[in-house]
């Protein structure tokens, strides 16, 4: 027991869960919160401590991760983290935006904690097989605590620099894309099913030729086969490429396609889909063209 070092992680949900689950480890006494008691459970049933507060973890665990659903949640735990008395290290691995970043950061830096902004990318699914891309900006002290646990989490990690909100940025940058090319990837699919075109024959040619991104190669098949599962909602990346246009805003980036692309999501999540897959944005050009992008 004298060898184990306490870690914490805060946020059990799609992301989080999978993620805290590879923490689960003979050398590693995980403490967990979650406001869904049942989400705890499910730790503590594998050994995992269950902690009533996000202090309560701050006042027990030297590294403390944080996979939550928005900025103001993230400032919030940030706050009761801040005043913990055993974290050594705070990494933040929720995608809410250089600013927020910036406000946790500061309060760390000013209760003298190590900060890591941390988001991730590959989805649950990568989160599940523990292959997704592990970002890192942050004090190269900070980053050494908590960069051996990324590692156990994810396939690669990859070091923005020493300034929390690089990674945020890179982040952005990924979902900007990520959200494009599904966006994209529905609407043309949506021509090709109203003029006819089997939907397993689109996918197989696209993914065969130049037409291919991640959207077509892992994504599109929950749409084809009608499942509408890959597990994360509308709402999420509705605030992502919020996030992303006006970080370009900020910096003076013209977004003239991007722009247009974030007007879909949005469109989706005004409309009542905020809950639903990500892929039900499939759904409104369906609704457009009146031919639905379904398997035989």
């Amino acid at each position: 027991m004298s060898n184990q070092v306490s870690i914490g992680f805060l946020g059990l949900g799609n992301m989080g869960g999978p993620m805290a689950e590879r923490l689960i480890a003979p050398d590693i006494r995980l403490h967990v919160f979650d406001p869904r008691p049942e989400a705890v459970a499910a730790f503590t049933a594998r050994g995992a401590i269950g902690c009533a507060s996000a202090r309560e973890v701050a006042d027990k665990a030297e590294v403390v991760f944080a996979c939550l659903p928005n900025g103001t949640v993230s400032e919030a735990v940030a706050a009761e983290v801040a005043t913990g008395g055993a974290v050594r290290a705070y990494a933040e691995m929720s995608t809410i935006g250089k600013e927020t970043i910036g406000r946790i950061a500061a309060l760390m830096a000013g209760k003298g904690i190590g900060f890591v902004d941390a988001p991730i990318s590959g989805g649950p699914a990568g989160a599940r097989a523990g292959t997704l891309a592990m970002l890192a900006a942050g004090a190269p002290e900070a980053r050494a605590l908590v960069e051996p646990l990324q590692r156990r989490i994810g396939r690669e990690v990859f070091t923005l620099g020493d300034t929390p909100g690089l990674a945020q940025v890179m982040k952005l940058v990924n979902n900007l894309l990520f959200a494009a090319n599904l966006t994209a990837a529905c609407e043309a699919f949506a021509l090709g099913a109203k003029a006819g075109i089997d939907a397993d024959t689109m996918l197989r040619m696209v993914n065969a030729g130049t037409g291919r991104s991640m959207a077509t190669e892992r994504v599109m098949e929950e749409v084809i086969s009608g499942r509408f599962a890959f597990g994360a909602a509308v709402s999420i990346l509705d605030k992502d490429v919020r996030l992303g246009v006006a970080e370009a805003t900020a910096l003076g980036v013209p977004m003239w396609t991007l722009e247009q692309m974030a007007r879909v999501w949005r469109l989706a999540a005004v409309q009542g889909h905020g809950a639903d897959d990500l892929t039900t944005v499939a759904r409104m050009m369906e609704a457009w063209t009146g031919a639905p992008i379904r398997r035989a």
